[in-house]
């Protein structure tokens, strides 16, 4: 797929598209182009597809660029077309940020079309809930919880490693098994399979405890605490992506930072690398993560 026209219609799994702009730059720092974000895209769908399917999909979209204003979108676009999936999701309780009653139009991206749709309306993030939701629209309970550990000011990746290792044996503790994901942003993401027992406020009341205990025994490193000033030399044990209403970038999904980077699965090999040697890891650009996964596949698997 090349950037360098500013129109292109083509076809994608039976459904004709027409792709726009794809030579305007969104990584000015990089000078990427949007034709080379859906080339991105397309190549890395056999891995990514697979980790938001069946999930509402929630977009952030950069019209103009990273280094411009960004948008949340949660509904399906306005004139959508009829072939993209959408669920109706009730906003009740705790899939509700407001606490208020509502429903939200989400689409789902069950295919490549879908996905080469969403993407070039610049959605550079695809964020999606650590629940599944049913044809009619219905979400399961958890099927994962989610760590993100943030760090705060003088804190950086090498701490985010350390406090992953810490987690990762707190884990095993309790027979849970976690797989590392950088977050494409300043940390890692730790993503932990569930059998889909726990509602998600029981997953999010697992999470804060695993941060308070960590919090307890590693004061001085984590905390599990969101005010920012108190973050200042630690890493936020961020317990609340676990919540019914949030979301987590997907694994691959790219971010709208200054470099062109992605939410990288990892071995954790490399974050024990990360966590002896502060230049031992960082986060990955798509065309790093493109070469990962033709030479590892998805460690995310």
């Amino acid at each position: 797929m090349s950037p360098a026209g500013t129109e292109v219609v083509t076809e994608v799994d039976g459904h004709r598209l027409t792709l726009s702009n794809l030579a305007k730059v969104l990584y000015p720092a990089t000078g990427t182009t949007k034709g080379e974000i859906l080339d991105y895209y397309v190549r890395i769908a056999p891995v990514l597809l697979p980790h938001i399917a069946d999930r509402a999909v929630t977009r952030i979209r950069w019209p103009h660029g990273v280094a411009k204003q960004s948008f949340f979108e949660k509904n399906a676009p306005a004139g959508a077309p009829s072939w993209l999936k959408t669920v109706s999701v009730p906003t009740t309780g705790s899939r509700s940020a407001s606490g208020e009653s509502g429903e939200l139009r989400f689409p789902v991206v069950d295919g490549l079309a879908a996905l080469v749709y969403l993407v070039n309306l610049a959605s550079l993030e695809l964020h999606v809930h650590q629940w599944k939701v049913s044809l009619e629209g219905v979400p399961s309970n958890p099927d994962r919880l989610v760590v993100d550990l943030d760090p705060g000011d003088g804190a950086g990746l090498m701490q985010c490693c350390e406090v992953a290792l810490l987690a990762r044996s707190l884990l095993a503790s309790r027979d849970l098994e976690a797989k590392p994901v950088t977050s494409g942003s300043k940390g890692l993401h730790l993503y932990v399979p569930l059998d889909g027992s726990l509602s998600a406020d029981e997953s999010t009341a697992l999470a804060k405890d695993l941060a308070e205990e960590l919090q307890a025994a590693h004061p001085t490193l984590v905390t599990a605490t969101m005010t920012k000033a108190r973050r200042a030399g630690k890493v936020f044990f961020d317990w609340s992506q676990n919540s019914g209403s949030k979301t987590t970038v997907a694994p691959y999904s790219l971010r709208g930072k200054e470099r062109p980077t992605v939410a990288t699965p990892l071995t954790w090999a490399e974050v024990e690398e990360g966590a002896n040697d502060e230049l031992g890891l960082d986060q990955f650009t798509y065309a790093e993560v493109l070469a990962r996964v033709a030479d590892l596949g998805d460690l995310f698997a």
